[in-house]
């Protein structure tokens, strides 16, 4: 009997451990659900398919630094969209908290939604490492966890993002282009929000094109991806430094040129951000010189973000990392009405339509939210 029984505790610690290995998404082959829309980042990637479940669901994005206009948007437009009527029934309950820009904050906020019983969380990550234990929480609940924009460093999750070190390289080209055989100088490089993958990788991306074409004097300044802290520091650099050859602008890129038509900085080029006032700006100084061009890291991925995890809570099969496409415009190509809007702020970000996946969200819908956290 004594030996049945261990037999039999063993079996059930078997069991256990068995059923824990199994929590969270399966490992499967692709290809995945809806290609148009979630598009694997390259061939190499893997897919996820966690168990269909009936909704409708309670979803949460828990971001992390709300100081400047893209993460204010990125909220409004999260609210937007969980109102549109495609998707208003698949949500259940719906939360938004900002944490700031401490790790620990919002390791803690992901935590408490986890074990709230949410059933999915989008993330915009602090830093790109120290989430191993969220991950674990969220598999051993079956919880969809998606980080977009800034995105960890693992492939244990599903995520969303531009290819940031792309858009960085897009920088690299295009100044390249403009500067045509002239191969040293000096250019004014401001960066964003200091410790996360976005300011890394679009700053990897320039600096791997851009510095072996030429012997080039870089200043460094970091503008928060924020306007008026962008002006600020390009202000000061200019006062300290003179005049640049060219400028590269994670984002903050109306503040720059702000500064720069402040100063009577020479009309140099000028890699940005799809603000809508920096293509109110480009428009309107583009027949006196001021060539641009505005690559845009939308707000409107949160949409995507959204819908992904909510494909994954239907049981599809969802590629491991999803390649969101990286919209321009030059300066030469600026549209009123189309890609930017005089009527509107400076601080609108310009790209909210994503025909594939069939997000398109208004100007309107937007504005007329606000940031404020619900909790």
């Amino acid at each position: 009997m004594r030996a049945v029984g261990l037999l039999t505790g063993a079996t059930l610690a078997l069991s256990l451990a068995v059923g824990t290995a199994l929590a969270g998404p399966a490992k499967v082959s692709g290809p995945g659900h809806d290609p148009g829309c979630f598009a694997p980042w390259n061939d190499s990637i893997g897919y996820f398919q966690w168990d269909k479940r009936d909704g409708p669901h309670k979803v949460a994005v828990v971001n992390g630094f709300v100081g400047n206009t893209w993460r204010i948007q990125m909220i409004q437009t999260a609210k937007a969209f969980v109102e549109q009527p495609e998707i208003a029934g698949q949500i259940d309950e719906f939360k938004v908290v900002s944490t700031g820009t401490d790790v620990a904050a919002q390791l803690g906020a992901i935590e408490d939604f986890i074990n709230q019983g949410f059933d999915a969380i989008v993330t915009i990550a602090v830093s790109p490492e120290g989430f191993d234990r969220v991950i674990r929480l969220a598999d051993r609940n079956d919880v969809v966890l998606v980080p977009f924009d800034n995105v960890l460093d693992t492939d244990k999750v599903m995520q969303v993002n531009e290819d940031q070190l792309e858009m960085g390289r897009m920088y690299g080209r295009w100044l390249l282009t403009q500067l045509g055989s002239k191969r040293d100088g000096k250019i004014l490089e401001v960066r964003g929000l200091q410790g996360n993958s976005v300011d890394r990788d679009r700053h990897l991306g320039f600096r791997e094109i851009f510095e072996p074409e030429g012997d080039w004097d870089i200043v460094e300044v970091v503008g928060n991806w924020d306007d008026g802290t962008a002006q600020k520091v390009t202000a000061d650099a200019i006062a300290v430094h003179g005049a640049f050859d060219a400028v590269v602008v994670q984002g903050g890129s109306t503040g720059t040129v702000r500064a720069m038509l402040d100063a009577s900085h020479p009309l140099v080029p000028i890699a940005g951000e799809a603000e809508n006032g920096f293509r109110k700006l480009l428009a309107e100084h583009g027949p006196n010189g001021l060539k641009g061009t505005s690559i845009g890291q939308s707000p409107g991925m949160v949409a995507i973000a959204i819908k992904a995890a909510l494909s994954a809570l239907d049981g599809n099969v969802m590629p491991q990392l999803i390649s969101v496409p990286i919209p321009y415009a030059h300066y030469n190509e600026l549209v009123a009405g189309e890609n930017y809007w005089p009527d509107l702020t400076d601080n609108f970000f310009t790209v909210n339509e994503f025909p594939p996946c069939g997000v398109n969200i208004t100007a309107r819908e937007i504005m007329a939210k606000d940031a404020e956290n619900l909790q």
